[in-house]
């Protein structure tokens, strides 16, 4: 099993892409391959774990073999609560442990590497403006979203009421093309403020200006391309998106 222990990240900075691409990875499968996690993880199995890998992927299997273990494990038998408990709550269960195994591993990191106070404070605050999966899988990180765009009467939301009231489909069209511009061209100061709060509906994270993103027609919310496996090429001849929760997989969509 692939441990991620081949490069071993030294300084803040490493640790920290770690730590992103981990919870990348683990909030795909809580998400968008929220069908697959089901099936794998079968409670007439033994122990189960999930775990995440720096290059963005997760895998569910059976804990380290070696005592003890190069880096810490996630929570053991998550395959035992999952017929024992509703969905939602077991996602929501398995969110919260998933967190709980990022900070472990990462601080594993800092200790092992010695990380002096400074600089745990430092990995700490970069992986606290983050989302934490678990408001990811529950919503959370979407209704804190929608508040402040509230409180700051955000700019993107009045040209997303003003669409709405005119041609949704081609508006959001416009959207999607006009995101691939930006990609491919590079985002303006501008654009980065107006959209700055806007929050990715499949992993949470805020708007950037590297990135290709596109809005769903249904429930106008934003998703990192990637994210939904849309390319710019392929947004050029999507008139009417919808995102894996609308176009009706069930599995495949964040928890309200």
């Amino acid at each position: 099993m692939d441990t991620g222990g081949e490069f071993q990240p030294r300084t803040v900075e490493e640790v920290f892409t770690d730590f992103k691409g981990r919870r990348t990875a683990l909030i795909k499968a809580l998400t968008t391959d929220v069908e697959d996690l089901f099936q794998q993880c079968d409670p007439d199995k033994e122990n189960l774990c999930l775990y995440g890998f720096p290059s963005e992927h997760w895998e569910v299997n059976l804990p380290a073999e070696e005592v003890p273990p190069e880096l810490p494990e996630p929570a053991l038998g998550i395959n035992f609560a999952r017929d024992g408990m509703p969905e939602k709550d077991w996602l929501a269960l398995v969110a919260v442990h998933s967190d709980a195994w990022l900070l472990s591993v990462a601080f594993y990191f800092g200790a092992r590497f010695g990380f002096d106070k400074s600089d745990r404070k430092r990995l700490f605050t970069m992986i606290n403006d983050l989302p934490t999966i678990s408001e990811v899988v529950t919503g959370m990180a979407k209704k804190q979203g929608k508040e402040k765009s509230s409180v700051s009467n955000h700019s993107s939301n009045k040209a997303k009421s003003n669409s709405k009231k005119g041609s949704e489909s081609q508006a959001k069209y416009s959207k999607a093309m006009q995101s691939k511009v930006e990609y491919e061209n590079g985002f303006e100061e501008e654009d980065e403020e107006e959209h700055g709060e806007t929050q990715c509906g499949a992993c949470g994270e805020n708007y950037t200006t590297d990135q290709f993103w596109i809005c769903c027609d249904d429930c106008e919310r934003w998703f990192h391309g990637k994210c939904v496996k849309i390319t710019p090429a392929r947004a050029e001849h999507i008139k009417h998106y919808k995102c894996p929760s609308c176009s009706g997989n069930k599995r495949a969509r964040p928890l309200q």
